[in-house]
């Protein structure tokens, strides 16, 4: 096996900042933020206290750790369907890709999806940042890129329109478990989440081909 092919082990430290990572998510999903304690993490991490303040400051820390350390920034994610050469196709395609991304990652998406729900019933204000910080640039960027394949300017129907073509993939990801209990065929596959991807697009170029008559009808 050639030397690039080899994967350097994880020092002591990255496993134990790991560890207490992935105690917190089970925790905090369980429990939310207020009732999970830094001893009950600590304990079930097989680390110490004390670890927890040198690897995140404090409890707080560890919380938006578990949060927000899988999520790429927003311009990274806007790259994925913000590029001048994109067809509308292509364009919707990237942005569904990046948006189901975080559900292709078994266990760990579960844990992250319950935490973000727990988030936005007893706000810690990780959420509003998020918004704020990640939400609402990606959402600027999707209804530029719309409003250009329609050749309009970003108005509220354009925005309405960004609204309904994220609601799509939302849905997903938001009610993973209502999907898999009303029809679980379509998320069984190992592939299944890839598999919608190419759908979800189909549906969202018809939304906007109907945004584009709707236009064209009351332009005439």
């Amino acid at each position: 096996m050639s030397e690039k092919h080899i994967r350097k082990p994880r020092s002591d430290g990255e496993q134990s900042r790991e560890r207490l990572l992935g105690a917190a998510m089970q925790l905090f999903a369980a429990q939310g933020f207020n009732a999970t304690s830094t001893r009950e993490i600590a304990l079930a991490a097989g680390a110490n206290v004390a670890a927890i303040a040198y690897y995140f400051g404090d409890k707080a820390g560890l919380y938006r750790a578990a949060l927000t350390d899988f999520m790429p920034p927003p311009e990274k994610n806007i790259a994925h369907f913000d590029q001048p050469g994109f067809t509308l196709r292509e364009a919707l395609h990237g942005y569904y890709t990046q948006l189901l991304a975080p559900m292709m990652e078994g266990d760990a998406a579960q844990l992250r999806l319950r935490m973000w729900l727990r988030e936005v019933l007893e706000p810690t204000g990780i959420w509003q940042n998020e918004i704020d910080n990640g939400i609402r640039p990606e959402f600027d960027a999707l209804a530029a890129v719309l409003a250009r394949h329609l050749e309009v300017p970003v108005d509220d129907e354009v925005r309405r329109l960004v609204h309904a073509v994220a609601a799509l993939g939302a849905h997903l990801m938001i009610s993973q478990d209502i999907v898999a209990a009303v029809t679980p065929q379509l998320l069984s596959a190992p592939d299944a989440l890839q598999d919608w991807i190419p759908r979800l697009v189909d549906y969202a170029e018809a939304i906007v081909t109907a945004e584009r008559t709707t236009r064209q009808k009351g332009a005439a």
